[in-house]
């Protein structure tokens, strides 16, 4: 068990009130955030200058899959800082080279060369300008229900309402629906028709398109911030099929999914099918320094074997980023992290939020795999009308703002999007961690539903 370090309130105050002088924040509206000041990490949990701590069923941004302040990682950003802190990226390093040679090892397929990024929006930006330039063409496919980064391209691709602000409606983007049975669009009864369908949908919107202005179809393997709604067998597969008959280019976002999240090296694994490009970053090194990357085909690559690609970072394949997915990468293979989640997700957390799912009016599904979780929260099980609306802010996003309100009361710290809890712990969450959280959770639920249909 993690002792919370002595820290003052004086000391929080000081560091809150420099944050709120100086720093702007991320997706917020400035005047109205009231940052808590953080004191201190370790392992599952973090602490405020208060003395108040926090079990992290959010792995901050899904990121801190081996936890907080491993001290294998922390050695090893402090051994290379002493060795070279940077270098251009057109130099040969060892730790960019090992890097890039574990993280090949695990991917599937024939994803062999790694372009490294500082994260997962440049990772989407440069997947999306190799599939432009192999193909020759210019559209891009996405679904509605999927983050894909903040950047030009990337939040252009995304198909939640962050996006909105942002959407150039120039971009090349083409939107369409991905399959998720529990609220389906295409009206499915089950997991098989669910997938048929979404198929068929998809085949239809390149028929309109033209599947030959396409090139590339890019889906989060597992989509996370929109709902960890794990595909119906056969989709993936499916897609990959359609891909090749129409000479597209088949990309998978696994910056959330990736590095053991589900239970596997990468999500993937789980469906047997191997994209073109890969984009990865969060998991990669536990976003102790910032990294991302595209692991790329055989095909694709040799594209530009004598053709340079025509793009290009000053922190691509940062030595001290390396260095920490050097050790992060062997650290998960030795203590058996992914394994862990795996294990967990099986054990623990499924059969625990499926018991709890009974007892709360409020939980209309739970879904997810290794330590990538959420329940969809509803006003009625029936209807299956969402507690909140989508896309809820203010006086109508009461119902979610009193569920997270009543977590970090009870010292659980979730990951709230839209209607939804996330369970997304660090992949080396322990069985009791794990058992404390959804205790927590468990207690907040009472929360939500007050605000139910059965209230």
């Amino acid at each position: 068990m993690t002792t919370t370090p002595p820290a003052s309130a004086a000391d929080g105050a000081a560091v809150k009130a420099a944050d709120r002088a100086h720093v702007f924040h991320s997706w917020s509206a400035q005047g109205l955030i009231d940052p808590l000041p953080v004191a201190g990490a370790e392992g599952s949990y973090f602490w405020d200058y208060d003395g108040n701590r926090y079990l992290d069923f959010s792995s901050q941004l899904v990121n801190t899959n081996i936890g907080h302040q491993h001290p294998k990682v922390v050695a090893a950003i402090q051994e290379q800082a002493a060795k070279l802190c940077t270098i251009a990226p057109g130099f040969a390093v060892d730790v960019r080279s090992e890097a890039a040679r574990l993280i090949a090892e695990r991917t599937p397929g024939d994803l062999d060369k790694i372009f490294f990024t500082n994260g997962g929006a440049e990772a989407v930006e440069n997947a999306v300008r190799m599939a432009r330039l192999h193909t020759g063409r210019a559209k891009v496919l996405s679904t509605y229900r999927s983050y894909h980064g903040a950047t030009a391209a990337a939040i252009n691709l995304t198909g939640d309402p962050r996006r909105w602000p942002s959407d150039t409606a120039s971009a090349g983007v083409v939107h369409f629906w991905g399959p998720f049975l529990y609220r389906s669009p295409f009206h499915a009864e089950n997991e098989q028709q669910e997938c048929e369908r979404a198929l068929a949908h998809l085949e239809e919107t390149l028929a309109f398109e033209g599947p030959q202005s396409i090139a590339a179809i890019i889906l989060e393997t597992v989509p996370g911030t929109a709902g960890i709604m794990v595909p119906p067998p056969g989709y993936l597969a499916g897609v990959r099929e359609i891909c090749d008959r129409y000479g597209i280019v088949f990309i998978l976002d696994e910056v959330m999914a990736g590095f053991g999240r589900t239970g596997e090296w990468f999500a993937a694994d789980h469906f047997g099918v191997t994209p073109d490009l890969l984009t990865f970053a969060k998991g990669v090194n536990s976003g102790y320094v910032p990294l991302g990357g595209v692991a790329i085909s055989a095909e694709i690559a040799a594209t530009f074997d004598k053709r340079p690609y025509p793009g290009g970072l000053t922190y691509s394949g940062h030595p001290l980023a390396c260095a920490s997915a050097v050790a992060t990468i062997n650290a998960m293979a030795e203590e058996r992290i992914v394994e862990n989640a795996a294990e967990i997700g099986a054990k623990v957390i499924g059969p625990a939020l499926r018991e709890i799912a009974e007892r709360h009016p409020s939980v209309g599904e739970v879904r997810g795999l290794g330590v990538f979780w959420a329940l969809d929260l509803v006003r009625n099980k029936e209807t299956r009308e969402p507690l909140v609306p989508y896309n809820a802010s203010g006086a109508a996003n009461a119902p979610m703002a009193e569920f997270a309100a009543a977590c970090k009361r009870g010292g659980l710290w979730p990951f709230v999007n839209m209607n939804r809890t996330h369970v997304v712990p660090a992949c080396t969450v322990t069985e009791a961690e794990a058992k404390e959280g959804l205790a927590a959770l468990d207690e907040a639920l009472t929360v939500a539903d007050a605000h139910t249909d059965a209230a």
